[in-house]
């Protein structure tokens, strides 16, 4: 064999070590839970919450669970790359190096990938209460008519100038919408009335890449020129994580998760992790097509968890 041939070892080698350097996105662990599977499907049940204390008054009165639930089936992902034996041997500059670390990062974004597309058909999707993921009018049990799909009036915010629009808020307009999701995920009911979200601290706001630079000035301002002036979410308790989601084609939205919650706003189910295979040397399909094949494929699925975990917010 031709000694100057890169072997299929070695470029396997270099998908294993760029997936040891690349972590994944870190918005996908703060929003969604990840559960394993070893079967075609799982079923979620949603059982509502345990009652609240209350004052022993002619004897005990025990509260049942609610019973609602989500089906996930897994789905089979595949992406494949082939070589052509004489590139492997020509190759002079790191242009297979290139391709095989890009076939890596798209099996760790894989994950962004499909939370993304949830998030995005969020408004229009139904999740466990038969409600839209995001909708106006969610209830359960005695919480009430409750809405994680909010609309906020930017031009009512003091000091916001006539320049400034739904896709260009200042500083000041832009904390004041992410402090609206904030206060709605805190406000959120459970199916016995009782707060869902008061204990909350930490929080996730995933913008588009067109609001991202103003997402970041309004949260590390502490000097905005407003009713919010020096603003500064430590000294409420609270951190707000931006992350910017390319993914996501909104213009004039983002979305607010609670992150620190052990049951979170979405779900990844995964039976199979990553596995990587290859048609190389010695192989039929070597001599056939004088290329080798490396093939990625997992099973996996993701699905919509607690509503009360996030909330929408549309700035007008």
């Amino acid at each position: 064999m031709d000694q100057s041939l890169l072997s299929s070892r070695a470029i396997m080698g270099m998908y294993f070590a760029r997936l040891e350097a690349n972590p994944g996105m870190p918005w996908v662990n703060a929003v969604a839970n990840m559960f394993t599977s070893d079967q075609a499907s799982e079923t979620y049940g949603f059982l509502g919450q345990s009652p609240a204390m209350r004052e022993w008054i002619g004897g005990r009165q025990a509260k049942g669970l609610a019973v609602n639930s989500v089906l996930v089936t897994n789905r089979h992902f595949e992406a494949t790359l082939e070589i052509a034996k004489r590139d492997a041997r020509r190759d002079k500059t790191p242009q297979i190096l290139a391709r095989v670390q890009d076939l890596a990062d798209r099996s760790v974004s894989h994950w962004a990938s499909l939370l993304s597309t949830l998030i995005l058909a969020g408004p229009t999707t139904a999740c466990y209460d038969g409600q839209y993921y995001y909708d106006t009018d969610h209830s359960e049990g005695t919480s009430g008519s409750q809405s994680n799909s909010i609309s906020c009036d930017i031009s009512a915010v003091p000091g916001a100038g006539s320049d400034n629009t739904v896709t260009a808020p200042n500083i000041t307009q832009m904390q004041y919408a992410i402090l609206q999701g904030i206060t709605s995920i805190l406000g959120f009911k459970d199916d016995r009335g009782e707060p869902m979200n008061e204990s909350a601290r930490s929080f996730t706001v995933l913008v588009p890449a067109g609001l991202y630079m103003n997402a970041m000035a309004a949260v590390s301002s502490i000097n905005a020129a407003s009713a919010l002036q020096n603003f500064n979410p430590a000294t409420v308790g609270m951190e707000i994580d931006i992350q910017m989601n390319p993914r996501l084609t909104w213009t004039d939205k983002f979305a607010v998760f609670r992150k620190d919650s052990p049951i979170k706003g979405l779900i990844r189910q995964t039976e199979q992790e990553v596995e990587l295979k290859a048609k190389a040397e010695g192989s039929e399909f070597e001599f056939d097509n004088d290329a080798w094949q490396f093939g990625v494929d997992a099973w996996r699925n993701v699905a919509y968890g607690y509503w009360q975990r996030t909330c929408l917010v549309t700035m007008i």
